[in-house]
């Protein structure tokens, strides 16, 4: 495969938040395919356990200071970022105070889901394309994994559609397994609401339920292909992007990255 600018909007990644299945495929995915030659950006949110003076975080004043609004409310962006010298790689996290300075990923230290999830992963989905404009850098492959990042797709191609960091971009979505324990209730999925990315383009999906797997829906309609992380990820995602002519990878077992790179080069075909 020809080398890439491949963009990794990542939910977690370790060492910077507790090693389990996902956080080490966050770590080790966009380190394996930069070994493949391609130059990669890799994005996570700053959760609350994250520490920053153990991981050596430090602002990046150049790219923090903008508000996003979501649902009439300004949200200031804070960039940070941090390395992994084992790996080469810098990584960038968004952070805000009222989505992820002092929280966890999903749910509190009780075990109570945050009910406001759905406005944490457009936070974080809008910041990730707002600082790569930023950056000037104009990704040929924007690889979306884990809950997170479901809604990137999104607004890539709508809002985003015409950016000139995205306008040629092909959208990857890995699908992962459902962390939540509740929906998070339809009438919040009118969050996604920013300029041409539109709740009713997605209210078929959210008609009766909004919960991972009508994230993950909304994230596959608007991918150029889906990737399935295991076999434990929700069948009907699966379906309902080939239902939409979307090509589906996986699961794929033991080593990845030959077949990623393989699907990714099969989007520009």
């Amino acid at each position: 495969m020809k080398a890439k600018k491949i963009l990794f909007i990542t939910t977690e990644i370790a060492p910077f938040v507790e090693e389990n299945e996902n956080s080490i495929k966050g770590r080790m995915l966009p380190s394996s395919i930069q070994e493949c030659g391609h130059e990669i950006r890799t994005f996570s949110p700053k959760w609350g356990v994250i520490n920053e003076r153990r991981n050596q975080l430090h602002e990046v004043q150049r790219l923090s200071g903008m508000n996003l609004i979501i649902d009439d409310t300004d949200h200031p962006l804070i960039i940070k970022v941090a390395s992994l010298p084992s790996a080469r790689m810098q990584i960038y996290f968004i952070d805000n105070e009222d989505y992820f300075t002092k929280r966890a990923l999903i749910a509190d230290k009780d075990g109570n889901e945050y009910t406001d999830n759905a406005e944490r992963a457009v936070f974080y989905a809008r910041s990730v394309l707002e600082t790569v404009k930023k950056l000037r850098w104009v990704p040929d492959v924007i690889h979306c994994y884990g809950w997170a990042a479901t809604l990137a797709s999104i607004y890539v191609k709508t809002a985003y559609a015409d950016e000139p960091s995205f306008r040629d971009s092909k959208v990857v979505l890995e699908v992962s397994p459902n962390m939540f324990q509740n929906d998070l209730g339809k009438e919040n999925a009118k969050c996604i609401e920013y300029k041409s990315a539109h709740y009713e383009d997605i209210q078929d999906i959210v008609a009766d339920a909004f919960g991972y797997t009508e994230m993950a829906k909304i994230g596959a309609k608007y991918a150029d292909g889906v990737i399935l992380e295991n076999s434990d990820v929700d069948p009907a995602i699966a379906d309902y992007a080939k239902s939409l002519g979307i090509p589906v990878l996986g699961p794929v077992e033991g080593d990845y990255k030959d077949a990623y790179n393989d699907f990714y080069e099969t989007l520009f075909d």
